[in-house]
């Protein structure tokens, strides 16, 4: 059974930090596209960073891009997510997905919208105050 346990989610003040991590059980592919979504405009679920895990190549929204950065450690399957000079515009749930994506879509940010897509996390909250 295919799990991904988020942690790391808390209240901040605007300018402070987290991180959030990512660990997968059960998930044995050694090359998808894993990383974190919130919601966003029109959407359920926005890529906010994503990495694919077999080349380490990466993609961030342009609204974290400098301050938030994504890691991985593939020998405890888990993804982090740094997320530095936080906004309130950055409060949401912080969903990690595991998805079957090739490495081109995934370091491009062409991250289907589909809950039926891939492995979900139950989310970790992130609240920034300003």
């Amino acid at each position: 059974q295919v799990q991904l346990v988020e942690s790391g989610g808390g209240s901040v003040q605007a300018g402070g930090s987290l991180r959030l991590s990512c660990a997968a059980s059960g998930y044995t592919a050694s090359d998808n596209c894993m990383g974190w979504f919130r919601p966003g405009p029109g959407k359920e679920r926005e890529g906010v960073a994503v990495i694919f895990t077999a080349t380490g190549s990466t993609y961030y929204a342009d609204s974290v891009k400098g301050r938030f950065t994504i890691s991985q450690d593939n020998g405890k399957n888990t993804v982090y997510l740094q997320m530095n000079s936080l906004e309130p515009e950055d409060t949401a749930m912080y969903s990690c997905a595991a998805l079957p994506l090739d490495e081109w879509m995934c370091q491009g940010g062409i991250l289907p919208d589909r809950p039926d897509f891939g492995y979900w996390g139950q989310g970790t909250q992130v609240t920034v105050s300003a």
